[in-house]
């Protein structure tokens, strides 16, 4: 149990650089960035998926995580967003390398996750882009966190920022590590074994826990040739770390955040379907 609770703070404390420089970025556009020069910006995110989906394709969950804190001020678009959590692989890559997996099949999977993320992020865009609501800014963050943006400068109010965060992240690892360890590992990797229809819903959904296991329990699990190729995908696919939970408390919007969900989910589940009936 020691040892749950030591991974938790240690998963938390990997994500400071990503959430401070996040709130860096925000409270630098908001407060040194003339409304002139944000509008020639929004002219640039018709490429963010193209940018998201590489940015995603990175080991570890960061990314993801300010990607959820930049679409929230809308800084990206809802398809960079989705973009980015489905290249996103979470632990995937330290645990092929520590298993030694061949190179290609590495360079493979995460390839493959940076095109789909693409994909669909440039097809979500084309889908919602106008209909996304404009009223969420950093200025709206601010305000619901009290945290005094215009009195303490930029680095004081990133910092309150991150510290605020990082603080509902530790809990929210707390409770996931402790569940995961009272379900087990092993019983995770039982749900995988079925090889009926069902699997790639349950990879999928794996993969949506806000917490590495998902990604590390489907590696290991593929590595020991027990799941398909396409299940693996399924899962690794929707694996985008704390970044989805983070979503759900910094963007008000409960429709756009379920519409997220929603595509993520099922892309992951499609995908892998279609990998193992072409394979």
């Amino acid at each position: 149990m020691v040892s749950v609770l030591i991974d938790a703070f240690i998963d938390t404390l990997k994500l400071i650089p990503y959430l401070f420089l996040t709130f860096l970025i925000l409270e630098f556009l908001e407060h040194k960035i003339s409304q002139k020069m944000q509008s020639k910006l929004f002219k640039y995110k018709k490429i963010g998926p193209l940018v998201g989906g590489v940015m995603g394709g990175f080991p570890q969950c960061g990314f993801s995580v300010m990607a959820a804190n930049l679409y929230t001020a809308r800084v990206i678009t809802m398809g960079t967003l989705i973009a980015v959590f489905l290249a996103t692989s979470d632990e995937m890559l330290p645990i092929m390398i520590s298993e030694n997996a061949p190179v290609s099949l590495i360079f493979g999977i995460i390839g493959f996750k940076i095109v789909v993320g693409i994909v669909v992020g440039l097809i979500v865009d084309a889908i919602f882009r106008k209909k996304i609501e404009r009223g969420n800014t950093i200025r709206n963050i601010c305000d619901d966190e009290h945290c005094d943006c215009d009195k303490n400068g930029v680095l004081v109010s990133s910092l309150k920022h991150t510290v605020k965060t990082l603080i509902f992240v530790l809990v929210a690892n707390l409770i996931i590590n402790v569940a995961i360890y009272f379900i087990g590992t092993d019983n995770l990797s039982g749900l995988l074994g079925s090889h009926n229809i069902l699997v790639y819903f349950v990879v999928s959904l794996i993969g949506l826990i806000p917490n590495c296991a998902g990604s590390i329990v489907l590696t290991e699990v593929y590595l020991a040739n027990l799941i398909t190729t396409g299940t693996v995908l399924a899962g690794l696919l929707t694996c985008s770390g704390i970044g989805i939970l983070l979503l759900f408390r910094s963007n008000k919007s409960l429709k756009e955040n379920l519409t997220v969900l929603s595509v993520v989910y099922f892309v992951g589940v499609a995908v892998g379907m279609l990998v193992d009936l072409v394979l």
